[in-house]
Parts: structure tokens; C-alpha cells; sequence
């Protein structure tokens, strides 16, 4: 055994940890794109530690990898790869394979390499003769933003992909992530497709192609809580008139257990008209902070900017172990905000003059592109 084997065991586990804890802050309204890199720097120096020796750093490796957890199959990936080593990789990519959770941070690792080390390996695993290498070369393209030129159409044509349904599935979210016009007939085929997975990709890629007529058929998803709901919700109330929206809305609002859905549309939306509503939902305890959330998607008004926060109810538990229903939905929203709905009342009485009812806004302002650039470069991750 290695002297050093504990620190190479440290890395491993810390390198996992931080990954793991950048997978859910990714998606965490108080983080922005510099705290993420920052996040992302400390990553990388648990996995510089590990490449001062490859080998140590492998057998370390091993042993995470029969955890098959994706924190691990994340830095296991990274370490094989920059081995340059064809048998530790082809190990990392085989149990990266054993799960959905293991595939995310088998994909991940893809994502964060250089074009110098996977590029070749992407090529290699499009050719392979295993439909889920080339699934994984799809997402890896995906992750990346890669055009994989032909080989996309290759596969769509082919009926044993088709077969496969998360490959068919991913191969179709390609097209409308890269924008790829060529491939429009293959969206017409799959919509009509039997598999709720395959036609919401389908969908989806057909309105990002600017089929807006695709958002009718995302109705059953946006209705039913199921994997792709919030999916659909995204995409769906950002390219409908106000008018078809708002018909949307309404139907919502007839199943009582999809208001957290409701806030959530209506601050994708972006229509003022609906913000006092959004302020009577900021009485409820369980809706309170998610609502805030929305008013200032639509508003621009940041709650702690304008003195719009309060102090966390004294009838709200914070402790773990806390098994209260209310509290388990309060969860949910634990980084955001609690608003006082009086201050906020008032605010938007002095405020809302300045707001057209019937038009979309982000953040305060009209959607234009460099409004939108501008929150991708400096707004919070959930912005």
C-alpha cells in the first residue's frame, strides 16, 4: 500500500463530493455563473492532486467506482482519461454505463474534458457496434455542443436506434440543440412515435427548429406530473401569445395540485397581469418564497434590493428530520427568499404603472437579445 493512499482517497471523495454538490447548484437560485466557477476550480484541484500519480490515483479509483455512485464515475472518468490509458477508460466508461445516475457522471467527465482527449474516443464510440456507446457519444455531444455531422442522420435512420428508446430519445433532443434544420423530417416521424420520451424530444427540438405549432402537442405533459413537465412548461410559455398562455393557465388552475406549476408558468410568462395574484399567493406559507420567485422573474425586483424579505416564520421548521408534509414541500424552496407580502404590496402599487399588462417580461425589462445575454452572463442560475 501507498504511503500516500489516504491522500489520494481524500481526493477521490472530496473531488466527488464538490461535483455531486455542483450537480444541484447548477439549478439553485442563489448561485451565479461565478460561483459556479469558482465551485469548478476546486474540482479541478482535487483532480490535479490526482494526477500527480496516475497509478496511485487509479487503484484509489477502482475503489470508488464499486460504489457506483456518479460523484466518483465523474473523477474516475477524468483520471482515465488523462492517463491516456485505453483499458482505464474503457473501465470507466463500463460501469458509467450501469445507471442512469452513473451515465450523468460518466457524461459529465465527457463534458469537461478537452476536444484533444475525448474527441477521438467520441468517434470511436459512434462506430462501436454497442447502441449504448453510441448513446453515450450522442450525450456527449449534447453536453458539449458538438455537431456530429452525419453520424446524427445515421442513426435516426436506422431502425435498431430507434429501438433503442434513450438513444432515439437523445438523438432527437440533438437536432434541436444544434439547430439542425437538415433533420426536420425525422422530428415529423417521431411525434407520432408510441413512447412519451421519444415525442417529447420530438417536440421539443421541433419548436426550438421554430414549428411553434409543436407546443399543442406538449399539452398532455404540461398537465400531468411526470418527467418532462417542467420541460414542457419551460419551453411552452416562452413561445406562446399571452392569450393561448393564459387558456393554459386556466385549465391548470382546475387540478389544485398544480399551483407550484401555476407560479412557476406564470413567472416563465412573464405577463404583469398576473402578479397580484402572485402576491396573494405570497401569504401561503408553501408558496410563499416560490411566488416571490416569480414576481421578480417578471418584475426585475429582487427582494433583498428592495428591502422585500422577512425574517423565516417562527411556525417554520428548520431542523433536520422535520417530517411535516408542509414542511417537506417548504424544502423545495430552502435558498430562496421568504417576501413580506405587505412591503411587496406596496411596492408594486407605486410600480406597476410601469408595466403593460398582456406583455412579456424578464427581469423588469422586454425580451431582446441583449437582455437575455446579459442574465446569461451576470443573473442567478435560476434567472
Amino acid at each position: 500500500m501507498n504511503a500516500y493512499s489516504d491522500i489520494y482517497e481524500q481526493y477521490v471523495d472530496d473531488g466527488s463530493f464538490l461535483w455531486v454538490l455542483r450537480s444541484i447548484v447548477i439549478n439553485q437560485p442563489h448561485y451565479t455563473k461565478s460561483d459556479i466557477r469558482e465551485l469548478e476550480e476546486r474540482i479541478e484541484a482535487q483532480l490535479d492532486g490526482l494526477m500527480t500519480s496516475t497509478d496511485v490515483a487509479w487503484n484509489t479509483c477502482i475503489k470508488a467506482l464499486s460504489l457506483e455512485e456518479p460523484g466518483e464515475v465523474f473523477v474516475a472518468t477524468v483520471v482515465a482519461f488523462r492517463s491516456h490509458d485505453s483499458a482505464k477508460i474503457q473501465k470507466a466508461i463500463e460501469v458509467g454505463l450501469t445507471s442512469d445516475s452513473t451515465f450523468k457522471g460518466l457524461v459529465s467527465a465527457l463534458g469537461w474534458l478537452p476536444n484533444s482527449l475525448i474527441n477521438p474516443w467520441i468517434q470511436k464510440l459512434f462506430i462501436s457496434k454497442d447502441l449504448n456507446h453510441k448513446y453515450l457519444a450522442l450525450a456527449a455531444c449534447s453536453v458539449r455542443r458538438e455537431n456530429p455531422a452525419d453520424y446524427l442522420k445515421t442513426l435516426l435512420s436506422r431502425d435498431d436506434c430507434k429501438q433503442h428508446v434513450k438513444l432515439y430519445a437523445r438523438a432527437l433532443r440533438l437536432i434541436g440543440e444544434l439547430k439542425r434544420q437538415d433533420l426536420k423530417p425525422f422530428l415529423a416521424e417521431a411525434i407520432k412515435s408510441e413512447d412519451e420520451n421519444v415525442r417529447f424530444w420530438a417536440c421539443w427540438s421541433s419548436i426550438l427548429l421554430g414549428n411553434n405549432e409543436a407546443v399543442n402537442l406538449l399539452e398532455p405533459y404540461i398537465f400531468k406530473a411526470c418527467e418532462h413537465q417542467m420541460q414542457a412548461v419551460n419551453i411552452a410559455f416562452r413561445v406562446l401569445p399571452i392569450d393561448q398562455a393564459r387558456v393554459l393557465i386556466s385549465k391548470l388552475s382546475n387540478d389544485k395540485e398544480q399551483v407550484r406549476v401555476i407560479i412557476k408558468a406564470t413567472g416563465i410568462l412573464g405577463d404583469p397581469h398576473a402578479v397580484n395574484w402572485l402576491i396573494l399567493k405570497m401569504r401561503e406559507s408553501a408558496l410563499s418564497r416560490l411566488a416571490a420567485e416569480s414576481f421578480t422573474m417578471i418584475t426585475g425586483f429582487e427582494l433583498t434590493q428592495h428591502q422585500l424579505e422577512r425574517d423565516i416564520p417562527t411556525h417554520i421548521y428548520t431542523h433536520p428530520g422535520d417530517t411535516d408534509d408542509e414542511d417537506e414541500v417548504l424544502d423545495q424552496d430552502d435558498n430562496l427568499l421568504w417576501p413580506d407580502h405587505q412591503q411587496v404590496t406596496a411596492l408594486w402599487s407605486e410600480k406597476s404603472k410601469n408595466f403593460i399588462s398582456g406583455q412579456k417580461y424578464f427581469m423588469g425589462e422586454s425580451l431582446t437579445p441583449e437582455v437575455l445575454n446579459n442574465k446569461l452572463l451576470f443573473g442567478n442560475q435560476r434567472q
